[in-house]
C-alpha cells in the first residue's frame, strides 16, 4: 500500500489537504492509510479513528432506509408521496426548463416514492445552473455543509412546493433535493425522527458507533476541522471547527448530507450491500432492495440531463452506478458517490471492493477534485 501512502502524503505536503484518511477492503483484508493532520495548525495527527463530515455520501444511507420501508411493507414503489407529503399534492412544472417561472402547467402525475430515490421528482439541480426555475431552488436548498442553516422539515417542504418542477415527475435525474425529500418520508411514515430510525435500523446493528447527525462532547477530539479553498488558490480557510456546526442535532436532518462518520463505520455500511442486506446472521435489507439499489434506472437521456454530476455514468439508489468503462476505475456495476466536503466511497460488486477516502477540505464544484481521480486510479491498481 505505499503507492496509497505516497498519494496522500503528496496532496498532504503540497497543502491541498490538512490530512486524509483512505481505506481499501476486499473480503476480509482491510487497508488503512492515514496522513497529515486533523487541521492546519497540526493539532493532532490524522488517524483511523477520525470523524468527517461526510456530506452526499449520506445519500446511499438514506435510500437503504427509504427501502427498508419497502421491506417492511410500510410504503411500495409506486406510492404516490403525497400520503405522507401532502405538500407536493399538486406541484406545478415549467412549460419547459428553459422557461420562465411564471410559465407553468400541472405535473402530469403524482410524484412516487421511486421518483425520490431515483432523483427524479422533478426538482433538484441539473447541468445548467442558469436556467429561471433553479434560482428558486438555490434559495431552498441552501449548501447541505451547514446544516444549521436549514428551517424545520416541515418549513423547508413548504418553501419547496412553492417552487415550480424544473421537470415532469419521472422525466429528469436532478441531484440533491430527492435525497432529502427522503428523509422527510421516513420521518413522516414511521412518525419518528431520522437520527432515531436510522441509528436503529443501520447504526446499530451494524457497529457503526462513530456516524450520527450531531458530534457528543466526547467524540469533539476525533472530528476533524472543516476547510475550503482560499480565493486565488491562496491556502485553505476554515468553514468548520469541533465546536461549530455539528455541536447539536439540526433542526433539519438532512439525508442528502448530514451525517458525520468514520472510515470503519461507512465501511460497515457498504459490506452490508456487498452481503447482499445482511450483517453476520442478520438481515437488514432484502436482496431485491440492494440489487435495485445499486442498478442503474436512467435513460441515456436522463444521464445526459445529469452529466454534469454524473459524467456518463448511470445512478440507482442514493448513489451512481457506473455502466462504462470510461476511466480506468470505472467497473460496469461499481456503486458510489462523492462528498461535498472531499469524501468519497464506492462498492465494486463483481469483486467485493470497497474504497473509501475522507478528507475535511470542500469541493468547489460538482467535478470530483485531482484528489479524488489520482485516489480512484491509485486503488483501482491495487491487487488486494
Amino acid at each position: 500500500m505505499s503507492s496509497l501512502h505516497d498519494l496522500l502524503t503528496t496532496y498532504v505536503g503540497n497543502g491541498t489537504v490538512p490530512g486524509a484518511v483512505a481505506l481499501v477492503a476486499r473480503g476480509d483484508r482491510v487497508e488503512v492509510q492515514a496522513a497529515g493532520s486533523v487541521d492546519v495548525e497540526g493539532t493532532a495527527p490524522m488517524a483511523r479513528d477520525s470523524i468527517f463530515r461526510i456530506a452526499s455520501i449520506t445519500k446511499p444511507v438514506t435510500a437503504a432506509a427509504v427501502m427498508m420501508l419497502v421491506d417492511d411493507g410500510r410504503i411500495a414503489l409506486d406510492d404516490p408521496v403525497d400520503a405522507w407529503l401532502p405538500e407536493l399534492a399538486k406541484p406545478m412544472v415549467v412549460r419547459t426548463p428553459a422557461s420562465p417561472v411564471d410559465d407553468l402547467v400541472p405535473a402530469a402525475r403524482a410524484i412516487t416514492v421511486e421518483d425520490l430515490l431515483s432523483s427524479r421528482t422533478g426538482w433538484g439541480f441539473p447541468s445548467d445552473f442558469s436556467l429561471p426555475a433553479v434560482l428558486p431552488l438555490f434559495e431552498v436548498q441552501k449548501d447541505g455543509r451547514e446544516p444549521q442553516a436549514y428551517p424545520p422539515p416541515d418549513a423547508w417542504l413548504a418553501d419547496l412546493a412553492r417552487v415550480p418542477l424544473l421537470h415532469q415527475p419521472g422525466e429528469a435525474w436532478l441531484y440533491n433535493t430527492s435525497s432529502d425529500l427522503q428523509g422527510i418520508l421516513i420521518s413522516r411514515v414511521t412518525g419518528r425522527p431520522l437520527p432515531e430510525f436510522m441509528a436503529e435500523r443501520i447504526f446499530e446493528p451494524l457497529g457503526m458507533t462513530d456516524t450520527a447527525f450531531e458530534v457528543p462532547a466526547a467524540k469533539r477530539a476525533r472530528l476533524t476541522s472543516a476547510y475550503r479553498p482560499a480565493p486565488g488558490g491562496a491556502g485553505l480557510e476554515v468553514t468548520d471547527t469541533p465546536d461549530g456546526q455539528w455541536t447539536g442535532m439540526p433542526a433539519f436532518p438532512s439525508g442528502a448530507g448530514g451525517l458525520v462518520s468514520t472510515a470503519d463505520d461507512w465501511l460497515a455500511f457498504a459490506r452490508l450491500l456487498l452481503a447482499d442486506g445482511t450483517a453476520g446472521d442478520r438481515r437488514l435489507l432484502s436482496s431485491a432492495s440492494v440489487r435495485r439499489m445499486t442498478t442503474d434506472h436512467l435513460t441515456p437521456a436522463q444521464r445526459e440531463i445529469g452529466s454534469l454530476f454524473l459524467e456518463g455514468q448511470g445512478w440507482g439508489y442514493g448513489a451512481s452506478v457506473d455502466i462504462e468503462a470510461v476511466n480506468p476505475w470505472n467497473v460496469p456495476g461499481r456503486y458510489g458517490w462523492v462528498g461535498g466536503t472531499g469524501t468519497t466511497g464506492h462498492i465494486v460488486p463483481s469483486t467485493g471492493t470497497v474504497t473509501l477516502l475522507l478528507t475535511q477540505v470542500a469541493m468547489t464544484n460538482p467535478e470530483p477534485t485531482p484528489l479524488m481521480r489520482d485516489f480512484w486510479r491509485c486503488t483501482a491498481a491495487l491487487d488486494l
